[in-house]
């Protein structure tokens, strides 16, 4: 079953002092606003401007006079949400993001008041995630979806909404008569995660009434199963070594072969192969039986490479 806003607030009890991710919106200030009143003096929020938008500035006003308005500290930083070649304007919003709770987690000043960071997301986010990945063809990390709960860069963050659906949580904020601000870029259906909230999920209401639900719980199923993998390969990659010898690889079966590789690639240099990429690296290792042979392939955005008995990866 999906939980009601006061349900998800009551059972939210993150480490205080606590910043709350204000970009203004209904969810957000809905967020904000609740945890508020819950720890009244213990609740700061952190608005980012990505600077990408002509209305970030209005964003940023929007924000600086609600926080006025209720008495919350408001941290403002500003941030190159640009994206790269190749890199989708999501992927490099979400990362902008991320660099600008962490710079707040080493100011020390911040550092005192804040212990946590709650982001707004809720139900339909969560679905629209599990969507995307889908359509990419997605691992266990991708079906996973998004994390409730995690620790990064020494923040708690918090998604305390991801069983809300957004229609709850805009309920719940009309009736304080707190106004939000709508990021028009929401509407624009040339990004797909747009298109699968307008297009996709109205359908999935009526033809399963419970998808929120129960799709959440095909995520958490494929969590529970990433997360014995990972356990896997933090064995096998004690057995291997690190760089791995080229030999104790090909003792493994080739799903192992795969896991811990992955896992290695990603935990040590947060590089993460195609699935193309993965089989003819794999296919590589299998056919390396003579000290001639030589490996060196693209993986990720760097290089899997032979030396000596091991396989390295480099970054040229």
């Amino acid at each position: 079953m999906t939980a009601t806003f006061a349900q998800a607030l009551a059972a939210f009890s993150p480490a205080l002092p606590l910043a709350v991710a204000y970009s203004g919106g209904a969810d957000s200030t809905a967020l904000l606003l609740a945890c508020a009143q819950k720890w009244p003096g213990q609740v700061q929020a952190i608005h980012i401007h990505h600077g990408v938008q002509s209305a970030a500035d209005s964003f940023e006003q929007h924000c600086r006079a609600i926080c006025g308005r209720l008495d919350i500290a408001l941290t403002v930083k500003r941030v190159d949400g640009r994206h790269a070649g190749g890199q989708s304007p999501e992927d490099a919003a979400r990362r902008a993001r991320y660099q600008a709770f962490e710079a707040l987690a080493l100011d020390q000043d911040a550092r005192g008041r804040c212990k946590s960071i709650a982001i707004a997301q809720h139900a339909d986010d969560q679905i629209e995630t599990l969507m995307l990945a889908l359509s990419r063809g997605a691992g266990l990390p991708g079906i996973s979806a998004m994390r409730a709960n995690w620790v990064r860069a020494g923040l708690n963050y918090h998604r305390p909404l991801l069983q809300v659906p957004a229609i709850e949580i805009r309920a719940w904020l009309a009736v304080r008569g707190v106004e939000h601000i709508d990021d028009p870029t929401n509407a624009n259906e040339h990004f797909t995660r747009n298109r699968i909230r307008a297009r996709l999920l109205p359908v999935l209401e009526q033809a399963f009434p419970q998808f929120r639900a129960t799709f959440a719980r095909s995520a958490a199923h494929a969590a529970q199963a990433q997360a014995l993998l990972i356990e896997l390969a933090g064995q096998d990659l004690e057995s291997i070594g690190a760089p791995p010898f080229i030999d104790r690889i090909q003792c493994l079966s080739r799903a192992r072969q795969a896991n811990v590789l992955r896992h290695w690639l990603n935990d040590t240099y947060q590089a993460v192969p195609s699935a193309a990429q993965m089989d003819e690296l794999l296919d590589q290792i299998a056919a390396c039986t003579t000290r001639a042979h030589k490996i060196r392939i693209k993986v990720g955005s760097g290089l899997a490479e032979r030396r000596g008995p091991r396989l390295h990866w480099y970054n040229p």
